[in-house]
């Protein structure tokens, strides 16, 4: 499911406000308000339960650090960068910002966020690998 803009989002709240208001007067502009805080609890719960799954798994680790790098798209917000790893990434010392997912295999994916979403990425694999692959 694609993600929503926030400007859209709130343009279409405002257009519901504005749409009960016309239909219904104060009742029409209650409803608006309903569907708006639904719709917010739902992101939410979204986001409770994508960091509570991440929290039972071991910190900064993946399954496939390859496959993981196949995944990773520029702008993806950090929320749904953790739904895919079911993990929270390892912060890296240098810089607040730049975390590190690694898997069993010796192989690692660094990823730079700027206003928490995904802008940067890189995938390390041990020398061993790399060899392997290219033979």
């Amino acid at each position: 499911m694609g993600r929503l803009n926030p400007i859209v989002g709130w343009l279409l709240g405002v257009a519901a406000l504005a749409a009960g208001w016309i239909a219904y007067g104060w009742p029409g502009v209650a409803l608006a308000l309903t569907v708006i805080v639904f719709w917010l609890l739902l992101q939410f719960n979204q986001a409770v339960r994508v960091m509570r799954n991440a929290s039972s798994a071991p910190l900064g680790h993946v399954d496939s650090a390859v496959m993981l790098n196949a995944k990773l798209r520029r702008g993806m917000p950090m929320v749904q960068v953790v739904a895919l790893t079911r993990s929270l990434g390892r912060r890296v010392a240098q810089n607040a910002d730049t975390y590190v997912w690694s898997d069993s295999g010796g192989c690692d994916v660094v990823v730079t966020f700027e206003n928490g979403r995904c802008q940067s990425w890189l995938l390390n694999r041990p020398t061993e690998i790399r060899d392997a692959v290219i033979d």
